[in-house]
């Protein structure tokens, strides 16, 4: 049986085809979209120098300086030093050189959504101060792309194993199920590169364990790969046989490959080869697509706390059990519709414990 045999990725007859649709794009499209005008849109940008770690220079505590107000350090204009790396100077008075200051030359929106350990947890410097808890991070670093073969390769990779996916999940759940496949990656990164940062702070510098990230904490990662490998794996669930082109030429089976390029990933993170740190994002992510779709109910109702229905979520099925005169006892029709009225108004956390209960039962409710 042929991907185009399965019932989920056929199409029904009787559905117009997108562009007559009120939905318009397809969640794939959308994800592709965002990706490729965030990354001509910061291409187009000028390029900002962003202040990411300090060395203190000979004679500077630093213990004397972190009892200095930092309002009193004047950083010097950062000069150019390498290829997207700049340096300057923290002054206090008038010459009195404390500490050279390390800049990475970024794009602005890149500067505002990469993740990294110290952005997105925590990190402390002498002169630059405590930096972290921008969780954001988990999900925007997902549609920026270091240049232009990564964003192609990528959607690229989206467009042809994308739409099987969400023809299977449905719109929203597919959503949710590709940006819980990215916040994956980037917890798979923190975990391995937290683990080796805790082990040589316990351990000293010569602390090693095959399979950690001994990343500096300030390392970027970017990409939409570790969604990317989630969709590739539900899509080796959903249709192991199918036969894909590898680089166009070389053909297998899509299990065969979406597993080969897992091992690849965990042989580069384990052995340490060259981004060992994005394929240990896109173990995360693999992982997270392996679970996710054959638990799809995890997904249900994913975004109710928008107010908006999920089809498959306990609130819809209680306003379809409504419909349905099938709601009896204490749960009236009347009482269930305003409850629903209250989450569309207010959203689902303004629910008292009671009208949940009462949605609860209503869900439960035979049809």
């Amino acid at each position: 049986m042929g991907i185009q045999d399965r019932p989920y990725y056929r199409p029904d007859a009787s559905t117009p085809p997108a562009y007559a649709r009120a939905s318009g794009w397809s969640a794939t499209t959308w994800i592709i979209a965002i990706c490729v005008a965030v990354f001509v849109i910061d291409g187009f940008l000028p390029w900002t120098n962003e202040p990411v770690a300090s060395q203190l220079v000979p004679g500077a505590s630093a213990g004397q300086i972190r009892l200095i107000d930092r309002s009193e350090f004047a950083l010097t204009k950062p000069v150019d030093v390498a290829p997207g790396v700049a340096r300057g100077y923290a002054v206090l008075g008038r010459d009195n050189v404390v500490a050279e200051v390390e800049y990475r030359k970024e794009r602005p929106l890149t500067r505002l959504g990469y993740f990294s350990t110290a952005r997105a947890v925590y990190a402390s410097d002498p002169v630059l101060g405590v930096s972290g808890f921008q969780v954001w991070r988990f999900v925007t670093f997902q549609f920026l792309h270091a240049n232009l073969n990564h964003v192609l390769f990528n959607m690229m990779t989206l467009f042809f194993f994308g739409g099987m996916v969400e023809n299977f999940l449905g719109k929203k759940r597919y959503v949710a199920f590709y940006l819980l496949c990215g916040v994956s990656g980037g917890l798979m990164y923190l975990l391995l590169n937290g683990l080796a940062i805790g082990g040589q702070a316990a351990f000293g510098p010569s602390f090693h364990l095959p399979g950690l990230l001994f990343n500096d904490p300030n390392t970027m990662l970017v990409g939409a790969s570790a969604g990317v490998f989630g969709v590739i794996m539900a899509a080796a669930y959903l249709a192991p046989n199918a036969t894909v082109l590898l680089f166009f030429v070389i053909p297998m089976r899509l299990g065969v490959l979406a597993y080969g390029l897992l091992a690849f990933a965990l042989l580069a993170v384990i052995f340490g080869w060259a981004n060992a740190g994005g394929e240990a994002a896109h173990i995360g992510g693999a992982l997270a697509g392996f679970w996710l779709v054959r638990n799809p109910n995890h997904l249900h109702g994913f975004f109710d706390f928008l107010g908006q229905y999920d089809p498959t979520s306990k609130v819809a099925r209680a306003r379809v059990a409504v419909k349905r005169g099938s709601v009896q006892g204490s749960a009236t029709s009347t009482e269930v519709n305003r409850i629903l009225d209250k989450i569309s108004a207010r959203g689902l956390h303004s629910l008292s414990e009671s009208e949940k209960r009462v949605l609860r039962d209503a869900s439960r409710k035979p049809r």
